[in-house]
């Protein structure tokens, strides 16, 4: 039986998820758990609940927690490390509990191209896993895009977190969809995954990409009522309208701070696909890093790291 070494967790606001590891990050376990927002009672209790049965087989074990776990809002406010940010910095930043056993992953901040503060929590370790999993990255200027209900484009310099900006085009369509009259009820169930009519929003947007957003939006009311758009498509239609309006709002803002067109996209691979087919629209290429598996290696890393001063000081 391999011996575990430590369990990684991601805590978001929806949903938790831990994973038993070995020394090198392979997967012994996992297991599923209420998101900060649904928790009733303290954190370090249903921590400890969850942990239990493993700590039971296998004796105490450490910890390396990243997400909104680490918010105002989470078991313990972990502070936010100001960019430009090495990956040291941010892993020197974790915040110690249950006597050292478990760490919390800070966030990172910046003011950003458009001079407002910007704030990231969970894929600053996203990050640091895409540097283990593609070494490449660790040279040169590159663009990343992190596609959720916050979608973040990094800037990455020699591995450095230079630069990011926020734009929240899935809680905008979210909000759009449930709660507008430009998606009809019927089109408001299941999930977006490209093609048809998603193309054909990528497609309306490109014709007239100096148009601003708010512009576009009633579009999808108007071709519902005109007929050319069927009630089925509308979220689609919608949600093409909105990533082809973030892919190309970002590119005009960091085109002229990298070398290559191409644009490493790290999440779910659903969401990664719909980027990337709106980026293809720009003439740019796409580099696809599973989210999960990002993250996974991140908190490995940090844990790695972690494990490794304490050794160092000990001797």
């Amino acid at each position: 039986m391999v011996d575990a070494c430590f369990v990684a967790g991601d805590w978001g606001t929806s949903r938790l998820r831990l994973f038993l590891c070995d020394g090198r990050g392979a997967t012994l376990d996992a297991v599923d758990g209420p998101g900060i927002a649904q928790v009733k009672q303290p954190f370090d209790e249903l921590f400890e609940s969850l942990m239990l049965p493993w700590e039971t087989l296998y004796g105490p074990l450490a910890a390396v927690l990243c997400g909104m776990i680490g918010s105002s809002i989470g078991w313990l406010q972990a502070p936010y490390t100001s960019c430009p940010a090495i990956p040291e910095k941010i892993i020197d930043g974790c915040i110690a509990l249950r006597a050292g056993s478990v760490h919390i992953v800070p966030g990172a901040r910046c003011v950003n191209r458009l001079q407002a503060p910007d704030f990231m929590r969970g894929e600053e370790t996203q990050i640091l896993g895409a540097l283990t999993l593609d070494p490449t990255l660790r040279h040169g200027r590159r663009l990343l895009c992190l596609p959720g209900t916050h979608t973040k484009w990094v800037l990455l310099e020699e591995g450095v977190i230079r630069e990011f900006l926020t734009a929240p085009t899935g809680e905008l369509f979210g909000v759009l969809r449930d709660h507008s009259v430009l998606v009809p009820g019927d089109s408001r169930s299941g999930e977006v995954d490209g093609g048809g009519a998603f193309e054909e929003g990528l497609k309306r947007f490109n014709e007239f990409p100096q148009a601003q957003i708010q512009h576009r939006l009633f579009e999808c009311r108007g071709r519902l009522l005109s007929g050319e758009l069927s009630a089925h498509d509308a979220a689609a239609f919608l949600s093409g309208l909105l990533v082809a309006g973030d892919v190309c709002g970002a590119l005009q803002i960091f085109a002229n701070s990298i070398a290559e067109a191409t644009v490493y996209l790290i999440g779910a691979p659903r969401l990664t696909r719909l980027y990337a087919a709106a980026l293809s629209h720009q003439s740019y290429g796409a580099l696809h890093l599973d989210g999960a598996a990002a993250s996974l290696a991140g908190l490995t890393r940090v844990h790695q790291y972690i494990a490794l001063t304490v050794e160092t000081h000990a001797v």
